[in-house]
């Protein structure tokens, strides 16, 4: 009798939770499937998977008070003389897609470097922040206390002393090394402000109010709204003591001066405003644009309280308008369909597309998922390469020589619906071939794989890459 009753009970609750996952909105097809075979095939833990998992869940108040903020923060916006309203006709349908997922403008009048891959490059951040007058805007996903992390903590300090006003943020779980050495109460302890993003709390408690793998996956930093930085990269040495066997971690870094300063000011003040509740909108200042004609860019903030889209559907409005190259580099590739769909389509249509990736994924699973995506990419004309001495973490898409795509966001799900990114769309065909340089000294140290070479890959390791591929909708 119990058994029966416990089978009854097992069979509704499987069906309530498979009718849940059918009407629940913003769901692709292929992931309301994939979550339907889990629920189904293992037993009561499919249930807990999909609990845990499943759903993009966040606290009402939480996104609220997330959209108040920006409403006010976009109601502080004034009229520019540096608002690109007429882009040249290649870049229209992408600033459009920009604007409509980030809504942000593109913005000329600005002056974007490139830095040095190597450690020097912690080294501008470390000068921008010793030239603070104002204040000092952080914030990281992984700010670890190695050399370069403990650097930017002693300019901190140093520029909090002065009296500068320095407002940090760091993720909860991608700088929990930083948050307990000493130079996170070293810093406070200067006067700066120090909060961590999602903190764990009590996880059996939270879990009932929002996903407990929800993450700001930022990097940036505003030094008196007068330049800022932005990318891929995080505060740590290359050789990533958390992770040395895959070391060097391979990074991009810009510098920014002129109006798109103020749009990374914007994303910082959102972030800051929704976790502090402090009101700081009026220090969204104008902000002058360098020399003309400058380069024009767009910053695009992306995250799971907002349901404009995400970075994907920027990338794929690139992928469309993409005539002839197209280069891609990306440490994990598990996307969603309609970019994996534009990435093969464009090179279908005689564009010629290259992806580097990293020979060694620091993530097995992800690894392995990536692979079960290299037989169709390659099928479809798509050139892969793949980079030998490190961890190749650089996010970047380049599109015929005049437009790219850098910053923080990966090309994976986690990125497109779960992590708070933030990207720069770049419009200017100098600093875009600088970008194309960067990706090709990328290419000189990886390796080509064939079709051929995947065809021959052993039944069990093509077992599992494509196993992976199949549940690559809920990673």
């Amino acid at each position: 009798m119990w058994t029966t009753f416990l089978f009854l009970m097992h069979t509704a609750l499987t069906l309530g939770f498979i009718a849940r996952v059918l009407i629940r909105p913003r769901l692709d097809p292929s992931v309301r499937l994939a979550w339907i075979m889990v629920i189904e095939a293992v037993p009561l833990a499919g249930i807990v998977a999909y609990l845990l998992f499943g759903e993009v869940r966040m606290n009402q108040a939480e996104v609220q008070r997330m959209a108040d903020v920006r409403d006010r923060l976009t109601g502080l916006r004034i009229p520019s003389p540096e608002v690109v309203a007429d882009p040249p006709n290649f870049a229209r349908p992408v600033v459009a897609a920009n604007a409509a997922v980030g809504g942000m403008d593109a913005l000329s009048g600005n002056r974007i470097v490139l830095l040095d891959e190597d450690d020097a490059a912690i080294d501008r951040l470390v000068d921008a922040i010793d030239r603070a007058r104002d204040h000092v805007h952080i914030v990281f996903y992984i700010w670890l206390p190695d050399h370069s992390g403990t650097k930017v903590a002693e300019a901190v300090e140093r520029a909090a002393r002065r009296g500068v006003a320095c407002r940090v943020i760091v993720d909860a779980l991608g700088s929990r090394a930083l948050v307990r050495a000493p130079q996170w109460r070293q810093m406070r302890e200067a006067g700066a402000e120090c909060v961590t993003a999602f903190p764990w709390g009590l996880p059996f408690i939270s879990v009932l109010f929002r996903r407990l793998d929800l993450r700001n996956h930022r990097k940036i930093l505003v030094v008196d709204n007068r330049i800022a930085f932005t990318g891929s990269r995080n505060c740590a040495d290359m050789a990533f003591a958390v992770k040395p066997r895959f070391a060097p971690w391979v990074d991009v870094l810009f510098s920014v001066e002129g109006p798109a300063v103020r749009q990374l000011q914007s994303v910082f003040l959102g972030d800051w405003m929704s976790y502090t509740g402090r009101d700081l909108g009026d220090m969204l200042k104008t902000v002058d644009p360098v020399d003309t004609p400058g380069v024009t860019a767009q910053i695009v903030a992306t995250g799971p309280d907002r349901r404009a889209g995400s970075v994907s559907d920027c990338l794929s409005g690139m992928l469309h308008a993409a005539r002839e190259r197209v280069v891609i580099t990306t440490p994990y590739y598990v996307p969603d369909v309609a970019l994996d769909a534009a990435i093969r389509a464009a090179a279908r249509r005689g564009v010629e597309v290259t992806m580097i990736l990293p020979a060694r994924n620091d993530s097995l699973v992800v690894g392995a998922t990536s692979e079960g995506f290299y037989y169709g990419l390659l099928a479809a004309g798509v050139q892969l390469r793949l980079f030998r001495p490190g961890l190749l973490h650089a996010k970047i898409m380049t599109v015929d020589g005049r437009m790219a795509m850098v910053g923080s966001a990966n090309l994976d799900r986690r990125s497109f619906e779960l992590n708070y990114e933030v990207n720069m769309a770049i419009f200017d065909q100098g600093l875009v071939a600088e970008i194309d340089a960067r990706q090709d000294s990328y290419l000189d140290r990886a390796d080509g794989i064939t079709l051929n070479e995947v065809r021959n890959w052993s039944v069990l390791r093509r077992l599992r890459n494509n196993l992976l591929a199949l549940a690559s909708p809920l990673l």
